[in-house]
């Protein structure tokens, strides 16, 4: 009977793990990342603390501090000079595109997920405006630069006959002219995307808070500023953030409409690393070292910004038995 009852027992089976596969999934991310990221920043770290000047030099090459770093911070050099000029520029350019457009994004926003208006063909609108984000920057740069060149352009030829102009205007050789161009560009390919953004934050908020604001007599505005605003402080502080790397590492646009000209007023902290290290002499010690400081720029704004974004709300306060 004893043998007869452990027989009876059923066999448990082996259970199948997958979590094997989810590895295998991601490993081409986390190699690619190793490879074309993780090392590079590690050479360049390293790279900034030796006297890498010209190809010879690159891998064969000796450390010598932080010579390269106070060579940049050495105000009254060429190097120096040019490297803060070109971040002094990189902050202008950036400011001018970014505030109007995340005014633009979340009035846009606003727009589209506001139940009230019921604007039409809103799907339409959306991929219009998108729409520049998926050109290529090249692409845009040689058009804007096609469209405004001197002395024969479109702009040009129809302010001349509008009488807006008496003879052919050089926008590439006016400082004011050329950022107020990149800064247009880089608003006009952009603000389309942190729109989409916008409204996924938008979205995400209950319905429920937005009625009961309504049914105790709150206007659009008051809804807007004292409900929305500060339900997508985390989504306004990844724009931010986000913003702030693309703008501060801008190249691509400045580097094929105007090449920092005039005077290297459009001359960008991203174009003077490229210059330093690919063009003659080709300083690869100076141009690693700029990119350390513009990394710890980047990081310590990053840092400020989502300090003063942080949730201010004050905690319930515990108190001691006794008090």
């Amino acid at each position: 009977m004893q043998n007869q009852s452990v027989s009876s027992v059923p066999k448990k089976r082996k259970s199948i793990s997958y979590d094997k596969y989810g590895y295998l999934f991601v490993a081409p991310f986390f190699i690619v990342f190793l490879i074309f990221q993780l090392y590079p920043i590690f050479f360049t770290f390293r790279t900034s603390l030796t006297d890498a000047a010209g190809w010879n030099k690159v891998l064969e090459n000796s450390i010598i501090g932080f010579d390269n770093f106070a060579k940049l911070f050495a105000f009254g050099t060429d190097v120096s000079k040019y490297f803060w000029q070109s971040l002094g520029n990189t902050v202008i350019i950036w400011v001018c595109n970014f505030v109007p457009q995340i005014a633009m994004a979340l009035i846009l926003a606003s727009w589209f997920t506001d139940t009230h208006l019921r604007l039409k063909c809103q799907g339409a609108f959306k991929v219009l405006i998108f729409m520049p984000n998926i050109i290529t920057a090249a692409t845009i740069a040689m058009l804007f630069f096609s469209f405004f060149n001197y002395p024969i352009a479109p702009v040009n030829t129809l302010l001349q006959q509008f009488g807006l102009l008496s003879s052919p205007y050089e926008f590439f050789q006016s400082t004011t002219a050329s950022r107020a161009l990149i800064s247009f560009i880089q608003w006009w390919m952009w603000y389309g995307n942190t729109m989409i953004i916008m409204i996924a934050g938008m979205l995400g908020i209950s319905p429920a808070l937005f009625e009961a604001a309504m049914v105790d007599g709150c206007t659009p505005r008051q809804i807007f500023w004292k409900i929305t605003l500060p339900l997508i402080k985390p989504i306004m502080l990844y724009n931010l953030v986000t913003s702030l790397v693309g703008g501060l590492t801008m190249f691509d646009i400045p580097h094929m409409m105007t090449q920092g000209r005039p005077n290297y007023t459009t001359n960008t902290v991203a174009r003077f690393i490229y210059t330093q290290g690919f063009e003659t002499p080709n300083n690869f010690n100076i141009a690693s070292a700029a990119s350390v400081i513009l990394f710890g720029i980047i990081v310590i704004c990053s840092l400020i910004l989502a300090f003063l974004m942080r949730d201010r709300d004050a905690k319930p306060k515990v108190r001691r038995a006794g008090k």
